[in-house]
């Protein structure tokens, strides 16, 4: 009895223990559910409800009142993470924060400081976007009578002053004038009714300096060549247009949503605060400002049918729209389908031609110079996604701006043909391939580098690697047949016919049989050790560092050993990885084992970008033989091909992750000897760390040399070649008394702008370089003008 009492007792006691101790942690848990449920309030406000956005407001604004005494640092940064991720709701945040200060004035004046830290913090690290929504969201909360308009204008002051800086590149000025314009449309208004002078001031001062402004850098960033039925305008000019037009008007718009008019009565009774001193941080060569951008134009009023009128280019609404398109798209990159049902819920939908607004933004986004925003992808899945949603109006309108593009499509820049071939062929291989290619039929007649025939020959050469051959030649009428791509079929010299009288054939039919009764390498090799240094068409080769038969000979046969499948090419390239590195040992070499590549698998461009990046991963071949393959003469047939240049790009890369790879490591090296260091000063024990000692370091930083330095010769092999294709272009031009401005010139013109400007930021590393030995004034003015152009970019 006694013990069960003493068990019982016992149990009694570890049950108290354990209610103790859920006690305990719901207490715990229970301000982590708080903080999330202010984080889930806070960022759903705005969404769709049952009660109206005001009514909504005013709850919320009631219930972080209560919690701001346990919760006030939460509540901030919550607030502050808002301003820079949802920036297409910032009227309803400024509101809210408005409604807090008229509750809490010591609340709203450390939320203002809050975010003041973290637009200087974001202007010190070259985080311009969020600078530029921190900046727009002070600029509205004078609306909300939260900050006094004397000390936003000073704001404005210092960072136009930034234009009157000495010895400091452009773009410097023009993203802090942009911060200060692009703010203008949500506070214009209550500026110009209390502070008229000043902001007269501010506006002088921009005027100004727009009216001076060089624009150099303007051609390389067009997406055609002619403005055509749009003016092509830069970024600042088109903004600033539209900002006098909204001056015109005093500063009315109808565009924004502005939801504190409605507590205008609460606001205008608060206590406002005065912005503290914001100097921009003083220009340093580290510094990477946003480069400039050209305002990508599609339609105007008249490709719009009846119904909702779409805003002039100069319109502040078409700038206001275009803006909180884009943002939803940047909150949305990730997933397509949200960012569809986003973009398609736009609050103003019934205002305007929501449709034609979204494609040209996306199509903008796409073709957007030197790169596209996000993934080529991402806008192509987008775009399906819209016509899911919009089953009758979407699909009608991306037919008609692919119908618009294609005829402006003379005077497009290469990359923006580049990615409407990928767009297109994308979004045909999820439509069963079905087009109105009778429209089309003109191409078919003209030159192949015709930028028509080339699209729609590229168009269907992409659909191939999405398909297979008898469905792409389904798809188009038959007098499309001269644009079709051959079957993708490997060809393998020593079984065709007449393959007897070639010289190599009797061991490549004995590689064959060995291979297949699996030799080894080294048998292999064995095999073609008689075979004499010669071309396959019997000429001698001089060159004692490679042989060309041989590598004919082995290469061609394994490749047609492999042809079955990618997995089984990548299998025989690994099991006579040595025969192959032997073989291309020397430069020479690696690029006559790309020649081979190209001979069998030429007609199969997705093979070829395949096996180059196989050959390049497993140190076969190297950065500087792909570059000196692609512009060598047996590559002069294709050398306008698309795939071509992705192998370009793609090397280029690589070449650029590499050297990444093996400054990351040096980095890393530096930071643990100096934790080491510190440790050590400190008296810690070391323990058992890791340490690499200064040798390794050495030896470390030695790899990272050479592959700085193979970098920088891969971009002078790459830019040298080009000057010699189009010098020779030119020269045989000015000699037959012919116009240069051939569809070739311009492909290839348009190439090295592509590298200069997908690439900008590794080549001007060596901008100094390429001025000093190659870009000099005495090159051709078509060439030099490309060079200038890109540093333009950055000065």
């Amino acid at each position: 009895m006694d013990r069960r009492r003493r068990r019982t007792d016992s149990m009694s006691d570890d049950e108290d223990d354990d209610r103790g101790r859920k006690r305990r942690r719901i207490a715990t848990d229970g301000g982590v559910d708080i903080e999330d449920r202010l984080e889930s309030l806070i960022t759903r406000v705005g969404e769709k409800s049952t009660s109206s956005l005001e009514s909504n407001l005013e709850g919320l604004a009631g219930v972080l009142e209560a919690d701001i005494p346990n919760y006030k640092h939460k509540i901030m940064k919550i607030l502050c993470e808002c301003v820079v991720k949802l920036p297409e709701k910032l009227t309803v945040y400024t509101t809210l924060v408005g409604l807090l200060n008229a509750k809490n004035y010591n609340c709203g004046g450390e939320f203002v400081e809050m975010l003041v830290r973290n637009l200087k913090e974001a202007l010190k690290t070259g985080e311009f976007e969020n600078a530029r929504m921190m900046v727009r969201f002070l600029s509205d909360l004078v609306n909300c009578h939260v900050l006094v308009a004397a000390s936003l204008i000073q704001m404005y002051d210092s960072f136009v002053e930034v234009t009157l800086e000495d010895n400091i590149p452009q773009v410097r000025s023009d993203i802090y004038v942009y911060l200060v314009l692009s703010s203008l449309p949500w506070v214009g208004r209550e500026l110009y009714e209390k502070k008229e002078k000043e902001l007269d001031a501010v506006l002088s001062t921009i005027d100004n300096y727009l009216s001076k402004r060089q624009k150099i850098h303007l051609p390389a960033l067009k997406a055609w060549s002619n403005d055509g039925p749009h003016p092509q305008e830069e970024y600042l000019d088109c903004l600033w247009a539209q900002i006098k037009n909204l001056r015109n008007s005093k500063w009315i718009e109808k565009q924004l949503i502005r939801p504190y008019l409605a507590f205008d009565s609460v606001l205008c009774d608060a206590l406002q605060h005065t912005l503290p001193q914001i100097i921009p941080p003083s220009h340093n060569k580290s510094m990477t400002y946003p480069l400039p951008r050209v305002v990508f134009r599609l339609f105007d009023y008249t490709d719009v049918p009846q119904g909702t009128v779409l805003p002039g280019s100069h319109a502040i609404e078409r700038y206001l729209i275009e803006e909180q398109l884009n943002r939803i798209i940047h909150t949305n990159n990730l997933e397509r389908k949200e960012c569809a049902a986003a973009l398609l819920g736009y609050p103003a939908k019934n205002k305007i031609p929501l449709n034609y607004m979204i494609v040209e933004v996306m199509f903008g986004q796409l073709f957007e110079l030197p790169r596209s925003p996000y993934i080529d992808l991402f806008y192509g899945a987008t775009f399906i996604e819209l016509c899911k949603l919009q089953p009758t109006s979407m699909p009608e309108v991306l037919a008609q701006a692919s119908e618009m593009l294609f005829e402006r499509i003379e005077t497009m820049h290469s990359i923006c043909i580049e990615r409407f071939v990928m767009w297109f062929s994308y979004h045909l291989s999820n439509f069963q391939y079905r087009w109105s290619w009778d429209d089309w039929a003109e191409c078919v007649e003209m030159d192949p580098n015709a930028p028509k025939s080339k699209f729609v020959r590229e168009v269907l050469l992409k659909c191939l690697r999405f398909s297979y051959h008898q469905r792409v030649s389904e798809s188009v009428p038959d007098s499309f047949a001269p644009l079709l791509p051959p079957e993708p079929n490997p060809v393998y010299r020593y079984e065709q016919e007449g393959a007897g009288s070639l010289p190599g054939t009797t061991h490549a039919h004995k590689l064959i049989s060995s291979i297949k009764s699996k030799c080894t390498p080294d048998e292999a090799a064995i095999l073609l050790k008689d075979l004499p240094n010669q071309y396959p068409n019997g000429q001698e080769n001089e060159n004692p560092a490679f042989n060309p038969l041989k590598i004919d000979v082995f290469f061609a046969t394994l490749l047609h050993l492999g042809s079955k499948s990618i997995s089984h090419s990548f299998a025989a390239l690994a099991k006579f990885h040595p025969n192959l590195k032997s073989l291309a040992e020397f430069d020479d070499g690696k690029v006559c084992l790309l020649k081979v590549l190209y001979e069998t698998w030429k007609n199969n461009q997705q093979m070829m970008v395949v096996l180059v990046d196989k050959l390049l991963r497993t140190e076969v071949v190297d950065c500087s033989s792909v570059a000196n393959w692609l512009f060598s003469f047996e590559m002069q047939h294709d050398f306008t091909s698309f795939y071509v240049w992705e192998i370009m790009h793609s090397t280029i890369k690589k070449m650029s992750r590499h050297v990444d790879q093996l400054q990351h490591e040096v980095d890393e090296a530096h930071d643990k000897q100096e934790a080491v260091k510190r440790k050590e000063a400190d008296g810690l024990d070391l323990g058992d760390e890791d340490v690499p000692s200064d040798e390794a370091i050495e030896r470390m930083e030695e790899k990272l040399e050479a592959a700085t330095s193979a970098q920088k010769n891969l971009f002078l092999v790459i830019f040298q070649r080009f000057m010699i294709v189009l010098t020779e272009h030119l020269a045989r031009c000015e000699s037959a008394s012919v116009d240069y401005n051939t569809p070739w010139f311009k492909w290839v013109i348009e190439r090295l702008q592509q590298v200069f400007l997908v690439h900008h930021e590794l080549v001007y590393r060596y901008v100094s370089t390429l001025e000093l030995l190659l870009f000099t004034s005495d090159i051709d003015i078509h060439i030099l003008e490309v060079f200038q152009q890109f540093c333009a970019l950055r000065s």
